[in-house]
């Protein structure tokens, strides 16, 4: 505007200038000149102001890339924890006892450097009462996953902030979004910090426990959920830019099939959550049969630990019960969204999306059973964990086609 002001005044400067020079009869023709140049700048100069504010302003096309952005970091997530599953699978997740942000970005190179790593391994717990029989080779291979892990974490930080940094520059985000990005890339460097936290638990000395070293399973918990949170905020994020919501008549029916799907989404991420417990107490290996655990359908010994809420967490029997309890009533609540919403009259993106998520309820539940049955492979183990975070995707699918359209 001040820009407009100044050219507004520069034109009746000219016109000033003009009659002076028809007083002073001198040429006509200069005096055109001199209209048509103040006209032609100031047509400019609103051009160039249009232009600059249609740049700035987010929009459709903004939107968009933000959304695959966010889908792609999403996935990166996805990576992050499949990988963090086999890991600890793999028991590879204490071969690495340091932590630098920077240094440990390279391996050890020369036999040296490798003797000198794996001597520091030696000095914790897990080789002492698990691994004392090891070989270098063997070491070089857990060595290697938990290194990966790490790195992966790594790209997963840059993915966030180095777009972030690009994209809030050219002016891409609006005032609710730059909340929510600085809100998930503060949410990776507390999932480093988080990670590394987890991994000091098994490294501690216990001197009088003969257990096999692991890391706290509340830690492993925490960090599992905190990951599980990142990927939901931003697959949500990514889905409800790219997705418009769609036009739906407001009904009570309606209403009950979100809260409804909410539910069940909740109760989809908290067995996702659970089996974080399994993983931490290895309590997979405690009763492999199914439906009944052992010769009983409640085994004895659920409530040996005192006092009693221990066992929810500390007590293996108690979590695989309760992680079976929560995956049956998962299936049965995604069964009955998918009943319920077949009576209704919803956009077809909405009902392919219950649908696919009633038909991966399934397919993780017979997961679940042959990972149960034959005593817990490293292969069927990760696709059971990649399956829960397959369902938890589709859930959060579910809920961005389900919601209300904005006023």
């Amino acid at each position: 505007m001040l820009l407009l002001s100044l050219r507004t005044t520069m034109f009746c400067g000219c016109r000033i200038a003009n009659k002076g020079i028809q007083h002073s009869n001198r040429s006509p023709q200069l005096r055109q000149w001199l209209v048509k140049r103040g006209q032609s700048s100031i047509t400019t100069e609103v051009q160039a102001s249009s232009v600059q504010a249609a740049v700035s302003v987010p929009n459709a096309a903004t939107n968009r890339i933000i959304g695959r952005w966010l889908l792609g970091c999403s996935g990166l997530v996805v990576g992050a924890i499949v990988l963090g599953g086999v890991t600890r699978l793999t028991e590879s997740g204490l071969s690495m006892v340091d932590w630098h942000l920077v240094r440990e970005m390279k391996p050890p190179q020369s036999q040296e450097e490798w003797e000198a790593e794996f001597s520091k391994y030696k000095q914790f717990p897990e080789f002492k009462i698990l691994n004392h029989d090891m070989t270098l080779s063997e070491f070089k291979f857990i060595f290697f996953m938990e290194w990966g892990h790490r790195m992966w974490g790594r790209l997963v930080g840059l993915a966030y902030i180095l777009p972030t940094v690009y994209f809030w520059r050219k002016g891409y985000f609006t005032r609710s979004m730059k909340g929510k990005v600085l809100g998930l890339c503060g949410f990776v460097f507390f999932q480093g910090l988080l990670g590394w936290y987890m991994v000091k638990s098994g490294l501690e000395e216990k001197p009088d426990s003969y257990d096999i070293p692991r890391v706290s399973q509340y830690r492993l918990s925490a960090h599992l959920g905190s990951a599980l949170l990142l990927y939901c905020a931003s697959l949500w994020t990514g889905l409800t830019l790219l997705l418009p919501a769609q036009k739906m008549v407001e009904t009570n029916r309606l209403m009950q099939l979100r809260r409804f799907a909410k539910g069940t989404g909740g109760l989809v991420f908290l067995t996702a959550l659970s089996g974080a417990f399994v993983a931490g107490l290895d309590a997979g290996l405690v009763y492999n049969s199914f439906p009944k655990m052992g010769e009983r359908w409640i085994p004895d010994d659920l409530l040996a630990f005192s006092p009693k809420l221990k066992n929810i967490f500390e007590n293996p029997t108690t979590v695989q019960f309760d992680h079976r309890i929560l995956g049956i009533s998962s299936v049965t609540a995604i069964t009955g969204l998918y009943l319920f919403s077949r009576r209704m009259v919803l956009p077809r993106r909405a009902k392919v999306a219950i649908s696919l998520l009633a038909t991966m309820a399934y397919a993780q539940v017979a997961l679940g059973i042959s990972t149960l049955l034959l005593y817990v492979p490293t292969s069927l183990a990760a696709t059971h964990q990649s399956g829960s975070v397959a369902l938890l995707s589709l859930a959060i699918w579910v809920l961005a086609e389900l919601r209300k359209m904005p006023k």
